[in-house]
């Protein structure tokens, strides 16, 4: 009797290089996928429609990708502390496998998880999959973990990396009677976002699923990453991958993205390219950067890296908070990046570093509101990535030279010129001078004409304000 192996996935929804999952299948034949629709990430405050539009969707597919080799993947919902155990129990499984995950909640899940299936005999296995390395495998010469990103960098660069896994294929699936079985200890079929009270209609910027990344990335490949460093810091253009939502729940495999660029850089005769692809590598070590962080300083997701942030005097006006949510702050820049992230669900990085800026150096707003806004924006939302990104951005996190403030106007004149971006997502300023939509000057008399708002605040005002405090923390 071949032995049944459970492999619960989380944030790998693939069947192609995915590192637990190959390993199950070199372990037995019969593999059976497991998704737990978990209450405690599902009924959090912060969880972004599109964001459970783009799971469900990439359930969807995982589930026929799981067919098609000869399985299935069965949906759970319910805490799975109770849910992965009873259902091991009800199939004789003999054992679980599962990718780790850095963040703190899914550290404690799998502790309790992995407590309740051993005590019922079921054997579990982790491996690590969503990263290039592990978090202890880049470490300083002290083996601390780094807490500044260019000689992590620097190791990072220059460690091996791993080939794809094998794709999943020739398994044997569920029985009619365990199908069966599955369902009295609680399977159910997938449902809709609807139905789990998300509701998004609106596309989405990269479409659910292994096939769509995998189609995405060699998009990418074969045009904008020769010429990334230069494109992708201007939201007009679409220089970025728009990978990010693949990376956040695993429907691409990092070693699988990693070899296609690769080669692309070993092959490429041009520094000029080779330089292009080199600065998308580093944004990949900056995405794992940012998780080697949350897991070993699971703090960040509670509060400031930094001492003098822990206890900064933020003035959290809700008012100007609301007009930075909806668009109305009367910085066109600021506005239009806001506008796109609550359309689409997804906002140009380069934006979000302007309007997180924004809302910390000129509101002074604490940046853990504008974080868990994000969270419940985008698509692609992820704490690690998300949380670094607003700790740089509000001088408290991992950064040698903290103190940055953004100039709305100078970032949209040097990466917005021609007043594309703002025109594309405020379209009642679609007549005015370019001029004036990227600096910001426009006459009252037009912003009454357009119905357009007055700055809630001045910029260098509000800039000198902030280091001012910024150096009394400091010397607190």
């Amino acid at each position: 009797m071949v032995d049944l192996i459970l492999f619960w996935h989380r944030r790998d929804l693939r069947i192609a290089d995915n590192v637990g999952l190959a390993s199950a299948r070199q372990r037995s034949s019969k593999v059976v996928g497991v998704f737990c629709l978990d209450p405690g990430i599902l009924e959090r405050d912060d969880v972004a429609p599109a964001r459970v539009a783009y799971l469900i969707g990439s359930l969807r597919e995982l589930q026929e990708n799981y067919t098609k080799a000869g399985s299935q993947l069965l949906i759970l919902r319910g805490s799975p502390v109770q849910k992965i155990p009873d259902l091991a129990t009800a199939l004789k499984a003999t054992a679980v496998f599962l990718n780790q995950d850095v963040e703190p909640y899914a550290q404690e899940r799998d502790r309790l998880v992995t407590d309740a299936l051993q005590t019922i005999g079921v054997h579990v296995h982790t491996f690590w999959d969503q990263l290039l390395h592990a978090p202890k495998e880049i470490m300083t010469g002290n083996s601390d973990p780094y807490t500044v990103y260019t000689p992590f960098w620097r190791n990072w660069r220059a460690k091996k990396k791993d080939e794809p896994a094998p794709t999943l294929q020739d398994i044997e699936g569920l029985t009619d009677a365990e199908q069966a079985t599955s369902e009295t200890a609680g399977t159910i079929a997938l449902p809709t976002a609807r139905d789990l009270g998300f509701v998004w209609e609106n596309e989405l910027l990269l479409p659910p699923g292994s096939q769509a990344a995998c189609d995405r990335l060699m998009e990418f490949c074969d045009r904008a990453i020769a010429e990334y460093d230069e494109q992708r810091n201007f939201p007009a253009v679409s220089g970025t991958s728009h990978l990010s939502a693949a990376f956040k729940f695993g429907t691409i495999g990092i070693r699988t993205v990693w070899a296609a660029v690769q080669e692309i850089y070993n092959n490429s005769r041009s520094d000029e390219t080779r330089k292009n692809i080199q600065t998308w590598q580093q944004e990949i070590a900056w995405r794992e950067f940012y998780q080697h962080a949350m897991y070993f300083f699971p703090e960040l997701a509670k509060g400031a890296y930094r001492e003098p942030f822990k206890d900064f005097p933020w003035e959290d006006h809700e008012e100007h908070f609301q007009a930075w949510c909806e668009g109305k702050t009367g910085y066109p820049i600021v506005d239009a990046a806001m506008r796109q992230m609550n359309e689409i669900g997804w906002m140009h990085n380069r934006c979000r570093m302007i309007v997180a800026s924004f809302l910390t150096k000129d509101l002074m707003i604490n940046w853990q509101w504008g974080e868990k806004y994000f969270m419940q924006k985008l698509m692609d939302g992820d704490l690690s990535a998300n949380n670094g990104g607003w700790q740089w951005s509000a001088s408290s996190g991992m950064d040698p030279k903290p103190l940055r403030i953004f100039n709305p106007a100078s970032q949209a004149q040097k990466f917005d010129p021609d007043g594309e971006y703002i025109r594309a997502w405020l379209p009642e300023l679609r007549s005015l001078d370019t001029e004036q939509l990227v600096t910001g000057k426009i006459p009252q008399e037009e912003r009454d004409r357009c119905d357009y708002p007055a700055p809630i605040v001045d910029h260098k005002q509000q800039q000198n304000r902030f280091k001012q405090l910024y150096q009394q923390q400091k010397t607190k």
